[in-house]
């Protein structure tokens, strides 16, 4: 074998009619080199070609020094530094590879995209020309010489500046069969992540819209921000136009997604709807958010499938957090598409502003901190609450409260292990109460807290894990004399091992857990050898004296709290367990949830069941028995199924269910799903919907194409 390191290192005199440049830049190896009369060389046996970053192989060169052309025979293979690989039997090119005839070619781009062609041209190293060519991106090898899909076309023609195909007389095959015919057809190229055009068109079919069809169209406007839009015509009289719009700027991003429809379920009315969010990072290390949410009638979202929300939420907000630092100012708008609730006489409109700082006091030890808050929330019913009936619920009722709290906690390890924790907090804040004869005037608190807790954590160590036991005894008090406000923020109330050990249960701070009581309850946690680990918390609370702040809550009214056994249980890899239960001396349940989580090489299966005893300060008329369960099963090397269901066990129904079919491959990916939501109200019916949509992988660039590189069984041929 004789390496050449310069233009074919023995015809340096023959170079003449080649530029400088690429004079310096080739290299030629073969097994032999032979100068013939009239300046031909002639390489062969192994040949292996760099030239400015281009590499060829093949069985032979001759190059023409006169002419400056090369004949090159096959088979032969060349690969540019884009990774663009051109297979042929024979090829006539210029020394620069810009131009010439390749035959009995194949053309393959990004190892996705391969043209099978009888013949192709270069042109100007820009354009190449397929000519009698067969387009896919399956798979095709002896075994399988019919691939699932191809598109056959008189010409084809690859614009490599553009990163555009644009195909002649094209005809669309599947599995060896004409499906359609179109004189001119554009397409990007595998490389092409962001081009102007028809994305794949999705098949929607349901009871409220009959049978419909999206397409949608991609518009780029510069680098950095993108519309699409998206045609939805159904056979029920429904014309909707979606739209979806992104920018990216240097400090942070938008999008947007909105609709607007026309049809018979409301007729006459223009029916939209608009979500918009953005992320922006400010001056000084704040973050300012948005999130906007608004619908023209309380049952488009879900006639239309665009989200399953049944409370809408509009924040602004700007927020900055540090390690011993934290600041939120934001407002939110709801809005409630139930139609057992009232937007006139639910909060509407809710505004915050918090500031916390933690330090370490020098004195005194351990940490330390300082909140200050302001709240307030509006309703838009202007009814004044007079005092002359029982009703809790005041239709106007709005509140501003200012709060201010200082805290301070520090925990010693006395002798033998055992761990003593102090803490001490007190609560200032100044409430305004309007349109609530209750409250004619502001309303003032200064509440002094303290809580004093004692752990003993006991660890042994096995042949098999290791265990920790841990005793917990903690004496909370609270000032119980001060005025209570309305509940208008903690009106949902939970028990569970997050709060155990805590001042308080409630979800904020306008309700404060008052008088002397005992939170009790012991915690074990086992670390295995092999990786799992599991825990488990038992404990209840236990007042001095019943002050009727839990009355009507399940599970915490009365002088003693229900027992709380929480469960966690996690096995190395694919498994794991939580389980939480609130139940009576008498081991009858109030609340029970159970969450199993399964993931194995071809199946992942996540099912949740809860039972909640009924509760109407919560809204809970009658218990709560439900079941979900999500799952996808992949039993063949490209079918995945799926199955997400809700089922109530009180109405001893499916609330809904879904059904997912996939195929993928390196070539195309077909999703069929059928869904049915049996609940309904006054603003929405039972439906069933049935969707399609089919992608074909490898024209233009994408995560799912580029994770599916094709292994190339093909040989070079027509």
């Amino acid at each position: 074998m004789r390496p050449l390191r310069a233009l074919f290192a023995a015809f340096g005199l023959m170079t003449a009619p080649l530029p400088l440049a690429a004079q310096q830049s080739a290299t030629l190896i073969a097994d032999q080199v032979q100068v013939a009369p009239g300046e031909v060389l002639i390489a062969s046996g192994h040949v292996e070609m760099l030239h400015d970053g281009i590499r060829v192989k093949a069985t032979s060169v001759r190059y023409d020094g006169q002419t400056g052309d090369l004949q090159i025979i096959g088979p032969l293979t060349i690969v540019s530094e884009d990774g663009t690989i051109l297979t042929a039997q024979a090829a006539d090119l210029s020394s620069d590879f810009k131009n010439g005839v390749l035959r009995s070619a194949r053309l393959v781009l990004d190892e996705r995209l391969q043209m099978a062609a009888a013949e192709i041209h270069r042109v100007d190293g820009r354009y190449t020309q397929l000519y009698k060519t067969v387009a896919s991106t399956c798979e095709v090898c002896a075994s399988n010489p019919v691939p699932l899909w191809r598109i056959r076309a008189t010409r084809i023609i690859h614009d490599e500046e553009e990163r555009q195909l644009y195909f002649e007389n094209a005809r669309f095959e599947l599995g060896g069969v004409p499906i359609i015919w179109l004189p001119r057809l554009r397409l990007p190229d595998p490389t092409l992540e962001r081009a102007a055009g028809f994305l794949s068109p999705e098949i929607r079919s349901t009871d409220a819209l009959g049978f419909g069809i999206k397409l949608p169209y991609f518009i780029p406007i510069g680098d950095h921000k993108d519309l699409t839009l998206t045609p939805y015509v159904s056979t029920d009289n429904s014309r909707t136009l979606e739209a979806r719009y992104r920018q990216a700027f240097a400090s942070g991003d938008i999008e947007i997604n909105a609709a607007a429809s026309s049809d018979d379920i409301r007729p006459g009315d223009l029916r939209t709807y608009l979500f918009a969010e953005g992320y922006f990072n400010i001056q000084r290390d704040y973050t300012l958010t948005f999130d906007i949410e608004t619908v023209s009638d309380t049952g488009y979202l879900l006639d239309y499938d665009y989200s399953d929300k049944d409370r809408l939420d509009s924040e602004i907000a700007i927020t900055r957090t540090k390690r011993d630092e934290h600041a939120y100012a934001g407002v939110v708008a709801y809005r409630s598409l139930r139609s057992s609730e009232s937007n006139e006489t639910a909060p509407t409109v809710v505004a915050d502003l918090v500031w916390d700082k933690r330090f370490r006091p020098r004195l005194l030890g351990g940490n330390g901190g300082i909140r200050l808050a302001a709240h307030s929330h509006y309703r838009r019913s202007n009814f004044a609450y007079d005092g002359t009936d029982d009703d809790s619920i005041v239709d106007g009722r709005d509140i501003t409260r200012y709060e201010a709290q200082a805290f301070w906690r520090r925990d010693w390890i006395m002798a033998g292990g055992l761990v003593l924790d102090l803490e001490g907090r007190i609560d200032l804040d100044y409430s305004r109460i309007d349109q609530d004869a209750d409250y004619d005037t502001p309303v003032s608190r200064a509440t002094p807290q303290a809580a004093v807790t004692l752990s003993y954590p006991l660890s042994k160590t096995t042949r098999r894990a290791n265990h920790v036991i841990t005793p917990i005894a903690q004496l909370v008090w609270a000032e119980d004399t001060g005025t209570d406000l309305p509940n208008d923020e903690s009106t949902l109330i939970e028990l569970d091992e997050g709060n155990l050990f805590s001042f308080s249960r409630y979800a904020s701070n306008d309700q404060i857990e008052r008088g002397l009581r005992a939170n009790l309850g012991v915690q074990w946690t086992r670390f295995g050898n092999d990786g799992s680990e599991t825990g488990l918390t038992l404990g209840r609370i236990i007042r001095s004296e019943d002050l009727g702040q839990f009355a009507g809550y399940p599970g915490l009214e009365g002088e003693s709290s229900d027992w709380l056994a929480a469960l966690r249980y996690e096995a190395p890899g694919n498994f794991s367990l939580i389980n939480r239960a609130l139940f009576d001396d008498s081991f009858e349940l109030s609340m029970n949830e159970l969450r199993l989580d399964w993931e194995a090489e071809r199946l992942d299966i996540g099912a949740s069941y809860i039972w909640m005893e009924a509760s109407p300060l919560e809204n809970l008329d009658t218990d709560v028995s439900e079941l979900t369960l999500d799952s996808a099963w992949q039993f063949k090397d490209n079918w995945t199924a799926s199955l997400d269901m809700r089922y109530d066990f009180v109405a001893d129904r499916a609330a809904s269910a879904e059904l997912g079919l996939a195929y993928a491959n390196e070539c195309i990916e077909i999703d069929v799903s059928v869904s049915r939501r049996f609940t309904s109200s006054t603003s929405v019916e039972p439906t069933t919907d049935f969707g399609l949509s089919v992608s074909l992988v490898g024209f233009g660039g994408g995560a799912d194409g580029n994770s599916r590189k094709r292994s190339h069984c093909a040989q070079a041929g027509g």
